[in-house]
């Protein structure tokens, strides 16, 4: 498992639909990259000038609304994760 440094985040990006709402099959290219994930590690949050951390507003299991072109794509075994910061995360699905 991959354990994130400072304020940045992990996420597995959620599968989107293959077909629109009217039930047409949509091509690879015509597909926007999701953004919505659910967090899987978070870092220990961003340090200040002066030393104090501040702790991430979300945590594991919590999902998330990020920036469509935001982080870093890799894969860790046969999962495929995201990295992020978290000023790149929008908002917290409730």
């Amino acid at each position: 498992m991959l354990k994130p440094l400072g304020d940045r985040i992990v996420l597995r990006v959620k599968k989107e639909e293959e077909k629109s709402l009217g039930g047409i099959v949509l091509t690879t290219s015509a597909k926007e990259k999701p953004s919505t994930a659910e967090v899987v590690a978070v870092g220990e949050g961003k340090r200040t000038h002066h030393g104090a951390v501040v702790v991430p507003s979300v945590s594991v299991g919590d999902t998330v609304i990020f920036e469509k072109f935001a982080g870093s794509e890799i894969k860790d075994g046969l999962d495929e994760l995201l990295i992020v910061r978290e000023s790149d995360i929008l908002a917290i699905v409730e």
